[in-house]
């Protein structure tokens, strides 16, 4: 094949990865094979770890992205992708990006909280945005994408964009079908505004990276766990050691992390080196697999429910009082969190710009009238 072949070849792949169609959600595979890829091997290769756990549909999806990452770049570069613990623990991925152990990580935002206060609203909270198209608004419309990479450059790092995944869940040994049921309950959580709220309601939270979760269930260590949705945990096994899912009511499946978002980001010092071509190119290429990523999960979780029901697992639901007693705890915790530090509250701002929004409509002024941000 001629070198203007292969690049005309490569750049009809990387048109048919950005337009996101119906090849390009879970079957990734349909990509590849309507395509010739460039043989040759990429001109560099960044080294890039998920939190998702090997085998999981979230990590296949991972993979098939960096496979063809040196056909989407004309060959300019390729991601050696690495599962969750592979090269770094959750929490200690950003130390390990920064001192150039790794180039990048597919990291959960939310693991962020502990470092950085303004990394709560990053990522989906309890009873805030709701709906995936109410991220997208924050970042690409409100100016959350901007202000996210301001707060990560002072880690060294570059935020390329944000990663849809779904809506978590709590997986259970008890049925849980109301907020008594999880006073002193043993509950693993990821951390943050999550755990404060789970705390104020009177359960016991313990903090557990994603791989802890298993073992932790299996052993009666903790008798229910926060972890991310349906098809994911499936794949993890969390039929085969707990009988129950809780989850809120029709109106509001979700109330403590509706939107679970992740992201892909880069050292600063790997940033810089790319070509001006390649930093145009990248967040594009992010936002596809976002969408690629997110509908992927999507139709997984659709084969997952059968699986769960066929297990006999029961799906327990929160009543609506249940949710306004949530949203009575959540809202305090909210500014608790926004006004740690000045970033939180420049974060959190937006998010409250973004809830108000009549298009939105999930707070009015009433709801927050006892309450200010210390910017």
């Amino acid at each position: 094949m001629t070198k203007t072949k292969k690049a005309q070849t490569a750049a009809g792949s990387r048109r048919n990865f950005l337009k996101g169609g119906a090849a390009a959600i879970a079957g990734a595979p349909a990509i590849v094979a309507s395509t010739s890829l460039v043989n040759a091997a990429p001109a560099r290769t960044l080294r890039m770890q998920s939190s998702w756990q090997p085998g999981t549909t979230g990590y296949k999806i991972f993979e098939q992205w960096a496979k063809e990452m040196p056909d989407l770049t004309d060959g300019e570069i390729g991601i050696k992708p690495f599962p969750a613990g592979a090269v770094s623990g959750d929490f200690q991925l950003m130390d390990a990006v920064r001192n150039n152990v790794l180039d990048g990580m597919n990291v959960f935002t939310v693991y962020w909280a502990g470092r950085m206060p303004a990394g709560v609203f990053l990522s989906s909270y309890p009873m805030g945005p709701n709906h995936p198209h109410m991220w997208d608004m924050l970042f690409d419309s409100y100016g959350g994408r901007e202000l996210a990479d301001e707060l990560y450059s002072g880690f060294g790092l570059k935020f390329i964009g944000h990663v849809h995944h779904d809506l978590n869940l709590v997986h259970s040994k008890k049925p849980i079908t109301s907020l008594d049921d999880l006073k002193n309950l043993k509950l693993r959580v990821p951390g943050g505004i999550v755990a404060d709220c789970f705390s104020d309601i009177g359960a016991q939270t313990t903090l557990l990276p994603g791989s802890d979760v298993y073992p932790a269930l299996e052993k009666g260590t903790i008798d229910a766990a926060d972890f991310v949705g349906p098809a994911v945990n499936y794949d993890l096994g969390f039929h085969q050691i707990t009988d129950y899912i809780m989850m809120g009511p029709t109106s509001t499946p979700c109330l403590h992390q509706p939107v679970d978002l992740m992201d892909i980001s880069v050292s600063r010092r790997v940033w810089d080196s790319l070509s001006e071509r390649m930093k145009t190119l990248f967040p594009e290429l992010v936002d596809a697999y976002s969408r690629r990523h997110y509908a992927g999960i999507q139709e997984a979780n659709n084969k997952a429910w059968k699986k769960y029901a066929e297990a006999g697992v029961e799906v327990t639901r929160l009543s609506e009082q249940d949710v306004e007693e949530f949203r009575k705890v959540a809202i305090p915790n909210w500014f608790k969190w926004a006004n740690k530090d000045k970033n939180a509250a420049r974060v959190f701002k937006l998010q409250l710009e973004l809830m108000q929004n009549p298009s939105v409509a999930l707070i009015e002024k009433s709801d927050i009238k006892d309450y200010s941000l210390d910017i």
